[in-house]
C-alpha cells in the first residue's frame, strides 16, 4: 500500500497521497484512512475524475449515508448530495453539521465544484484540542453540562439583513423544527477522546437562562476557534476534504466578493452522542428518520 499521510498543521489536518479515491478502496486502505482521520480530524484528497456517484461511493466506505439534509433539497438525481452553493446562502458561522438531530453525521465529505479566484476557504477546528486547552476548572464544569441544539433560528444572517429570497431559504431550513439535547463534552466512540460538542446550533445550556447560556457557550467556543486549533483550507480544483464531524467544527469564510462558489457535501450517518458519564443525547422535538439511520457506536 502506497498511501502517504502528510500533516498540514500540528493539531489538525493532513493531506493523503497515494490513493485513488475514484475506485473502490481495499479494506486496508479504508482502515488506514480511518486511522488517519482519528489522528488528524480532517483529510485532504486529490479528487480528479470524481463525480457525485464517486463521492457517494467513497463516503460509503465509512458507513451508511444520510440523505442530503433534513430540510434542504439535494442535487437533482442524487438524494445523498447537498449542494453547498453561495447562491443558496452562506454558512459563515462556526458549526458542526446537523447537530440539531439526535444522531448527527459521523463524518462529512466536501468536494470542490466551483471555486472563486480568491477567498472561499473552509476553516476546520479540532474540538478535542480545544477541550485539552481548557483549564482544569473549566473542564470539570464542561463535563457536567448539556446543551440544547436547534435549527429554529438563522445561524448565518441577522433578521434585519435578510431579503425575500433569504427569508424563503430560512423558511425551508426551519420547515421542520428540531431540538435535541447533547452533552457539551462528547466522548468519541473510536478514540475515547473528549471534545467540545457545541457550535452554532447549540443555543442554550440546559438549566441556564438564554443570557447565562450565551456567556458559557461563548467562553467554551473561544477555545475551539483558537488559531492553533484551526486548519484554514484554501480550495483548489478537484479536491475532497473528509472531516470527522463528531469532534470538529467548521466555517465557510465569506471573503470572495459574491463570486460563484459551490461544493458538494455527502455525509455518513452517525451514532447517538455520549457524554462523560455515559448518558446518551435525547430528542426533544423533530423526527429525523427520513434523513439518517442511527449508526451503532463502534
Amino acid at each position: 500500500m502506497s498511501l502517504q499521510i502528510t500533516k498540514v498543521t500540528a493539531r489538525i489536518g493532513a493531506r493523503v497521497l497515494g490513493v485513488d479515491i475514484t475506485r473502490p478502496l481495499a479494506p486496508e486502505e479504508v482502515t488506514a484512512i480511518r486511522e488517519a482521520l482519528n489522528a488528524h480530524k480532517a483529510l485532504v484528497f486529490d479528487a480528479g475524475g470524481l463525480d457525485d456517484a464517486g463521492q457517494q461511493a467513497f463516503a460509503r466506505h465509512f458507513g451508511d449515508l444520510t440523505t442530503a439534509h433534513p430540510t434542504v433539497g439535494a442535487v437533482d438525481g442524487a438524494p445523498n448530495v447537498l449542494p453547498v452553493d453561495s447562491e443558496r446562502g452562506r454558512a459563515n458561522h462556526w458549526h458542526t453539521d446537523v447537530t440539531f438531530v439526535l444522531n448527527p453525521p459521523q463524518a462529512s465529505t466536501l468536494r470542490s465544484i466551483t471555486i472563486p479566484p480568491y477567498g472561499g476557504e473552509t476553516l476546520i477546528a479540532n474540538a478535542a484540542a480545544a477541550y485539552r486547552d481548557l483549564p482544569e476548572p473549566l473542564r470539570r464544569l464542561a463535563d457536567t453540562l448539556w446543551a440544547e441544539h436547534t435549527n429554529d433560528y438563522d445561524y448565518a444572517v441577522p433578521d434585519e439583513e435578510i431579503d425575500a429570497e433569504q427569508a424563503a431559504q430560512r423558511a425551508r431550513f426551519t420547515s421542520i423544527t428540531y431540538r435535541t439535547a447533547h452533552p457539551v463534552v462528547r466522548v468519541h466512540p473510536l478514540t475515547g477522546e473528549r471534545g467540545l460538542f457545541i457550535g452554532g446550533f447549540a443555543q442554550r445550556i440546559v438549566g441556564l437562562s438564554a443570557g447565562e447560556s450565551r456567556k458559557v457557550l461563548d467562553l467554551l467556543q473561544a477555545y475551539v476557534t483558537r488559531p492553533e486549533n484551526v486548519l484554514r483550507h484554501r480550495w483548489a480544483e478537484n479536491e475532497l476534504v473528509l472531516f470527522d464531524n463528531r469532534i470538529t467544527q467548521h466555517y465557510a469564510i465569506d471573503n470572495y466578493d459574491g463570486r460563484p462558489r459551490r461544493l458538494h457535501r455527502v455525509t455518513v450517518a452517525g451514532d447517538v452522542p455520549v457524554g462523560v458519564e455515559g448518558k446518551e443525547s435525547y430528542s426533544i422535538e423533530g423526527d429525523a428518520a427520513h434523513y439518517t439511520p442511527v449508526l451503532a457506536a463502534a
